[in-house]
């Protein structure tokens, strides 16, 4: 059974930085684009950012362009999110997806989804 577990979550300061990581188990990793999602509480699941499969694309949300970089390891099966200049309204639970259409913001084209990870940023 494919597993995305994500981690690196917690409380910080308006202003602060996270990274979050998200490793892969029982899934082709290469094969599949990588997707971070974010769902704060009583709103729908927004799309953050995805990366392709080797890495050499990534699409951005205009909220946290300029703010967040994803990268990813396919050596290690893991994607990761950096988060600086971190806002209140950053905050939500993030979760990592794989699917296989590159580039894909849509909640429904991603087959594999984690757990998701806390992060609250408070002012």
């Amino acid at each position: 059974q494919v597993q995305l577990v994500e981690s690196g979550g917690g409380l910080v300061q308006a202003g602060g930085s996270l990274r979050l990581a998200c490793v892969a188990s029982r899934l082709t990793f290469s094969a599949y684009a990588m997707g971070w999602f974010r769902q704060a509480p009583g709103k729908e699941r927004e799309f953050v950012v995805s990366i392709s499969r080797g890495g050499d694309s990534t699409y951005y949300a205009d909220s946290v362009k300029g703010r967040f970089t994803i990268s990813r390891d396919n050596a290690k099966n893991t994607v990761y999110l950096q988060m600086s200049s971190l806002k209140p309204e950053d905050s939500a639970v993030y979760y990592c997806a794989a699917g296989f259409r590159q580039g894909a913001a849509a909640v429904r084209l991603y087959d594999y989804w984690g757990q998701g990870t806390q992060v609250t940023v408070s002012s």
